[in-house]
């Protein structure tokens, strides 16, 4: 039976409120969900939250399903008042429900690259919008994850969970130093494809290989000169406009997806 909470001052609200931190987020081991959507699709990735939350009141059937499902797994079920709710979340207008997930651990070595042809590999990306963007790109186009090199943004956050919808629940996500993913890398099948301007390889003409890892850079300085020279292949996607390149979930999506279709012939 889910528990009432009515109380500003109450623990679980403060701990849950803190996950808006990736502080607390590290120490908690925990990270926030927002909506039915994105909670019904972790729950069809069969991930359940440890904690959720829904607004009194008037319940979707969807979310009551979800809510007994969590609570027969053992987790906890917190009914209270939309205000409450909202400075759990941070929102003036929060959605009703909010799951607080366990978050899976993030070494390379639970990544199979067997597991899929495509990987998507992210360097030095610090808007969390464009993770969580390029996560859900990943999911469209049939990747098997995310891996973060070097000091990119929390996948976890609020932000990138939100711009993911759902697919943070699809997509394994991992996160390495340049050096050790590239031990890892080498240590098996992969073709290392990067995006840069320094390259005359159309991205259209470019032969892909499987499993192929796609390495895109920083938003503002793009690829180190020392990462563009480990990559087996480096491709360009032409401007016609005045603009010299594209957003990086952009660059992402449109790399993401000519692969594959090179990959139908």
């Amino acid at each position: 039976m889910p528990r009432q909470v009515t109380s500003f001052s109450n623990e679980t609200v403060k701990r849950i409120r803190a996950l808006r931190d990736k502080k607390a987020r590290r120490e908690q081991g925990l990270f926030l969900a927002e909506g039915l959507r994105i909670i019904a699709e972790a729950r069809d990735s069969r991930r359940l939250p440890e904690t959720i939350v829904f607004a009194s009141g008037g319940l979707h059937p969807l979310a009551a399903e979800i809510i007994a499902a969590t609570e027969a797994a053992g987790g906890d079920a917190i009914e209270t008042t939309p205000d409450i709710l909202s400075k759990m979340s941070g929102k003036d207008n929060p959605q009703m429900l909010l799951g607080a997930y366990r978050q899976p651990a993030t070494d390379l070595a639970r990544i199979d690259r067997t597991s899929s042809p495509l990987w998507m590999v992210l360097q030095s990306l610090r808007d969390p919008g464009n993770i969580g963007t390029i996560l859900r790109t990943g999911d469209a186009v049939g990747a098997g994850g995310l891996i973060l090199l070097d000091d990119s943004a929390d996948p976890y956050s609020v932000e990138a969970v939100r711009a993911s919808m759902g697919a943070i629940f699809t997509q394994a996500v991992a996160a390495a130093r340049w050096d050790e993913f590239l031990l890892w890398l080498r240590s098996g099948p992969g073709q290392l494809v990067g995006t840069s301007l320094k390259t005359d390889t159309d991205y259209l003409s470019a032969r892909y290989e499987q499993p192929c890892f796609l390495l895109i850079g920083n938003e503002q300085a793009g690829l180190p000169s020392a990462y563009e020279a480990e990559c087996d292949l480096l491709v360009k996607i032409p401007m016609a406009g005045r603009a010299d390149s594209l957003n990086a979930a952009i660059a992402a999506a449109v790399m993401a997806f000519q692969v594959r279709a090179s990959w139908r012939g």
